[in-house]
């Protein structure tokens, strides 16, 4: 059978050829149709547990949080040290096991710690050592010190569970300038409204990486998952904490000072998490495209000069103006007087109010009897062996 040459040439034109045939051009390397409807689409986070961090990376990025609270625990077990219950006490003491380690008697101190003249001597904050002796020095060891065990327990407990959180996503030097300015303002507010009672204040410090954290998810609400959860994490930490600060020596309003100033800041450098490296998935998805995705994405929505400006400005009218206040030794409980009761809660076992306390003493036999001039109560004590130190402690507790 023959075959038409020219009907042949036209079945094998090549220029036909070329538009029947779509020729698709080869997609990048690892890249699919599950990479790209992932791109499509805004990546969700965990806030406290994102999916897309290495654990190999968890302690490189955690170093800060974690020297903080080393620095917080040797500075607690110095101040047991000069405490030293079992010789000062003449034995009188909760856990006698620790010896020079013991705490104080519960109706002293209930959160288990040392006498209210072992913080004075370790730099607790005091109204008449800051007015009359000008002891400025104690506003950088006020935030370093914890009442008790029970308080370090508890405070650190919660650094280690936001601070760590905030370190991996934003990186340790933005968690660091919090806690340390948060620390540092909490410390000017407690200082404004500090009583003639010693009082300590490394709860500013933890509540200024709450008040950083609610930033971080206000700001970037839309991004995380489980933001509820978060939002009722931060606020169930807030409100046990300051529940706490409402026993003797600890100070509320450090921690109050402390919450606003690291809003303030987190709403200056916590706009947009540090996204860190991200594992290959099944469809192959190099981890910069999805990098560059995030941070496209952060910077159209995120970018508010005009709400970091005014949180910024806030924070510097506040900082200065409780240094000035400080400075000038203004007495904010003169214009509040129920302010106090956000500090304190009266029970049987302590007063809240702002009182020197004097007492009669009487040594005969071998027997120290100590009387309060204000109320009339009396202890009397096996032993003439006393500091002036520990007989204010005594007496403080018997007016109480």
């Amino acid at each position: 059978m023959a075959v038409d040459p020219s009907k042949l040439s036209m079945a094998f034109d090549p220029s036909k050829l070329q538009t029947q045939i779509d020729i698709k051009p080869p997609p990048p390397p690892f890249f699919t149709e599950s990479a790209a409807e992932t791109l499509q689409e805004p990546t969700k986070l965990s806030f406290f547990a994102s999916r897309y961090r290495r654990p190999r990376r968890h302690r490189a990025d955690t170093w800060l949080i974690s020297l903080f609270v080393i620095l917080h625990i040797v500075a607690f077990m110095a101040t047991m040290v000069v405490n030293d219950c079992w010789s000062k006490s003449h034995g009188d003491c909760v856990l006698k096991a620790f010896g020079r380690l013991s705490f104080q008697p519960l109706s002293e101190n209930p959160l288990l710690g040392p006498s209210a003249s072992t913080l004075d001597e370790m730099g607790a904050l005091r109204r008449t050592v800051l007015t009359e002796n000008h002891q400025t020095w104690r506003l950088f060891t006020f935030p370093c010190l914890h009442a008790g065990a029970i308080h370090l327990v508890i405070n650190l407990s919660c650094v280690i569970f936001v601070g760590i959180h905030l370190e991996q996503e934003f990186g340790p030097i933005m968690a660091g300038l919090i806690y340390i300015l948060s620390a540092f303002v909490g410390t000017l507010v407690a200082a404004l409204f500090v009583e003639k009672r010693p009082s300590v204040g490394s709860s500013g410090a933890l509540f200024g990486l709450l008040g950083a954290t609610l930033s971080a998810l206000i700001q970037n609400w839309e991004m995380y998952t489980n933001k509820f959860t978060a939002l009722a994490s931060v606020i169930f930490v807030s409100i046990g904490n300051f529940l706490l600060g409402l026993l003797p020596y600890v100070d509320n309003f450090s921690s109050i000072g402390g919450f606003i100033s690291g809003f303030l800041l987190g709403s200056v450098f916590l706009s947009s998490p540090k996204v860190k490296e991200v594992a290959q998935d099944k469809g192959g998805l190099m981890d910069y495209d999805l990098k560059s995705y995030i941070k496209s994405r952060l910077r159209q929505k995120l970018d508010r000069p005009v709400y970091r400006s005014v949180s910024i400005l806030l924070f510097g009218l506040m900082l200065a103006g409780c240094l000035v206040g400080v400075l000038q030794g203004i007495n904010m409980n003169q214009y509040c007087g129920w302010c106090r009761y956000a500090d304190c809660v009266p029970s049987k076992s302590w007063s809240c109010r702002d009182m020197e306390n004097s007492c009669e003493t009487m040594a005969s036999n071998e027997q120290l009897t100590l009387t309060c001039m204000a109320n009339g109560n009396f202890r009397v004590l096996p032993f003439t062996n006393i500091s002036q130190a520990r007989t204010n402690d005594l007496c403080s507790v018997i007016c109480s």
